[in-house]
């Protein structure tokens, strides 16, 4: 069996298919992230989400929570506007209820609810609402149920409302998407787009460090003692041959 040796050839080897392999995610990396650069940001955040509504005066006419019967085991309690009407939202043992804050009537976050939500949000026909039992990637950075409401403008946004909660939790347009598709070649997780610290990242890390490193290796490898005669101390003192 021939011995393996680590000769500059080996090392020059090895350095041409890494770097072929590295050099193409050099690319993506610069590519993406010029293309994410030159994105508008305020079109990728996407549309702000509306102000929060005013109760005032109505406050008058609605149940105090006294008299909602909701026990004593309630961890939170909060009065807010959803879709102009006032709500009780309940938080007991994890769970989380809505009650009409004038009827105390259980309030349901159904497709209706969730276009009266989305309108507050963006003024564009609706094309479509669809309930999701679980957020896709354009709403990873939630979690639970959540209603998806579509619109017919410019930028094909949609908007992502919380089924339990009609929270409106962000609102996705066609920049965005591009910004995500060069944000995934970016960060190489092409499964969530969310994450730095997976394995594909790393072994492109050291990847690039065994390249740099190597590069430097066949560089120094590459020169001769005689191509530096002209710096001083780096002369070449060859032995004088004396005859006799």
């Amino acid at each position: 069996m021939k011995k393996l040796r680590f000769t500059p050839l080996l090392f020059r080897r090895v350095h041409k298919w890494a770097g072929l392999v590295i050099g193409i995610q050099f690319i993506l990396w610069a590519v993406s992230g010029t293309a994410m650069a030159l994105l508008d940001s305020a079109e990728v955040a996407g549309r702000a989400a509306p102000s929060p509504q005013v109760i005032g005066n109505a406050a008058e006419t609605l149940l105090p929570p006294a008299r909602l019967g909701i026990g004593t085991g309630t961890d939170a309690l909060q009065l807010r506007m959803l879709a102009g009407k006032a709500v009780y939202e309940v938080r007991s043992k994890g769970s989380v209820r809505l009650l009409d804050a004038a009827t105390g009537a259980d309030v349901t976050v159904n497709a209706i609810l969730a276009r009266s939500v989305a309108r507050t949000a963006n003024g564009s026909e609706i094309t479509s609402v669809t309930r999701m039992a679980e957020p896709n990637l354009e709403s990873r950075d939630f979690s639970g149920p959540v209603w998806r409401v579509n619109f017919s403008d410019e930028v094909n946004s949609s908007v992502y409302i919380s089924a339990i909660t009609g929270e409106l939790l962000v609102s996705r347009g066609d920049t965005w998407r591009i910004w995500d598709f060069f944000w995934m070649l970016h960060n190489m997780d092409y499964a969530e787009r969310a994450s730095f610290n997976h394995p594909l990242i790393i072994a492109a890390g050291f990847g690039v460090l065994f390249v740099s490193t190597t590069g430097f290796y066949l560089l120094f490898k590459s020169f001769r003692r005689r191509e530096f005669r002209w710096v001083p101390f780096m002369k070449d003192d060859r032995k004088r041959i004396v005859t006799r």
